[in-house]
């Protein structure tokens, strides 16, 4: 299958990138996949009992901004300071050496695929970003990049101190799709989105390497994603790297192991 893969990406003309959450792992980014995963990352969510989902949700910053923002705090700090894995790397190499053409989709709000040095104008982030602020009301549909220094009390998953909106002075909130949320303001994303249209208008009928990472069956967006350009392109081909669910139909190609460990082994035998 890693020869397969190999000659996939011989012949790319253009790559598309699809990553999930398991794409962060390898960085050191904790996995939050099923409640035992996220509890390990966040002890004081276990002792409350809150899930993921419901940890991510826009209430607590209605009800308790210190506590919404003693997650998300927490977590922007936490990127801040992740370096991107050597699979990065790996693939902005393969574009150069197929003079391709590249696009990210991700399910992931990290902004790591930035970090790395993808350009940001080809990459759509479906689910927004925890590196740009909005107003929680909204009072305006203003977006803007977090430059906050969030000090989080991590016994407590409190913020000892809380973003306020610059036009309303109210609080503010990433500019992340929670779930159950009401406010999220979608205008970056949208223009993102119009910008991939525009890239899959411009690549249309080029041979096409869809590259999925780490993206699962929780939340299907991503690999719904890649599974539908593998049906409507004759000349596009789907590499699922997943070490569980890599699962997916010819003549797409399944590798079942973690995003740094696939790109490398791709890598050893170009």
């Amino acid at each position: 299958m890693f020869r397969q893969a190999a000659d996939i990406i011989r012949q790319a003309e253009v790559f598309i990138i699809t990553a999930g959450a398991g794409m962060g792992v390898d960085s050191g980014l904790p996995d939050f996949r099923g409640d035992q995963g996220f509890w390990k990352a966040y002890p004081m969510y276990a002792r409350l009992g809150l899930s993921f989902v419901e940890a991510a949700n826009p209430e607590h910053f209605v009800d308790d901004p210190a506590f919404g923002w003693g997650f998300y705090g927490h977590r922007a700090n936490l990127y801040r300071k992740t370096v991107p894995h050597q699979g990065f790397h790996i693939i902005q190499d393969w574009v150069k050496r197929n003079n391709a053409a590249i696009f990210v989709v991700t399910s992931n709000v990290d902004g790591q695929f930035q970090k790395a040095g993808f350009p940001k104008n080809n990459i759509l982030e479906v689910h927004g970003s925890i590196q740009y602020l909005q107003c929680l009301q909204p009072c305006c549909p203003s977006i803007w990049p977090n430059t906050e220094e969030v000090e989080v009390d991590f016994d407590r998953m409190r913020a000892m101190n809380i973003p306020l909106c610059p036009y309303c002075k109210n609080v503010s909130r990433p500019n992340i799709l929670m779930f159950g949320d009401w406010s999220w303001l979608a205008g970056r994303t949208r223009e993102q989105e119009q910008r991939f249209q525009d890239f899959l208008q411009r690549h249309s009928g080029k041979s096409t390497a869809v590259i999925e990472m780490g993206a699962g069956t929780a939340i299907p967006t991503i690999r719904n994603m890649s599974e539908r350009f593998g049906r409507s392109a004759p000349r596009t081909r789907v590499i699922r790297i997943n070490p569980r669910e890599y699962q997916i139909a010819a003549p797409h190609i399944s590798l079942p192991c973690g995003a740094l460990e696939g790109l490398q082994q791709i890598d050893a035998l170009l």
